[in-house]
């Protein structure tokens, strides 16, 4: 997993509440258990008019100028919520989405978020919108920039300070640690443990 860098970079309004997983990727849409390859079908069912031919929906966020190159989304509340499928997340970040802004977001959606190098944000309904104002009015030229190390985002003359994460997770994501790495990270334990147990119990061996 790559380290998390301090992003600036426009911001896309998808403000609406409970968008489940499935909406973020339909499950035909989930050809392949890798990370790759799945960044077309984000958000299928809304991107296109037709799934088949993949003809973009003009009316969707996504796939307007400049939100087609958004780095950050910004949404309702219970984001991500539904099913496990971690493939929500793997296509987010496929498709160049970093950091997700949301008032909630489903829980097991959440830890993934943080497992694939992508933060996700909790921030309150008012806070929200008035970053939706600002950035609104010149989404090119409004940018909103996030601090992770320090825990801020800033924008027009704005700042917004200690936006809420676990230490842990924020440690995991400016190194760049998933789960395997931070197994990794205690291996002389793990070797030291394994030494001591085969000792114990020679019959193991």
């Amino acid at each position: 997993m790559k380290p998390f860098k301090n992003i600036s970079g426009i911001a896309a309004p998808l403000m609406r509440i409970n968008i489940d997983t499935d909406t973020i990727i339909p499950s035909r849409e989930m050809k392949t258990v890798s990370k790759k390859g799945l960044a077309g079908g984000l958000f299928a069912d809304w991107r296109y008019i037709s799934t088949e031919s993949r003809e973009e929906n003009p009316d969707f966020i996504l796939n307007q100028f400049p939100y087609n190159q958004a780095k950050i989304l910004l949404s309702g509340s219970n984001f991500g919520c539904g099913s496990s499928r971690e493939h929500a997340v793997w296509a987010i970040n496929e498709w160049g989405i970093k950091v997700i802004i949301a008032p909630s977001f489903g829980s097991i959606f959440y830890n993934n978020c943080i497992k694939n190098g992508v933060l996700p944000i909790n921030l309150d309904e008012e806070k929200i919108a008035s970053i939706n104002n600002f950035v609104s009015i010149d989404p090119v030229k409004n940018k909103l920039h996030i601090n992770l190390n320090n825990r801020i985002i800033n924008y027009d003359k704005e700042t917004i300070e200690n936006f809420p994460i676990d230490e842990q997770d924020q440690e995991f994501l400016i190194n760049g640690l998933d789960q395997i790495d931070q197994t990794l990270k205690k291996i002389s334990l793990i070797n030291n443990f394994e030494e001591a147990h085969r000792g114990q119990n020679p019959w193991l061996k």
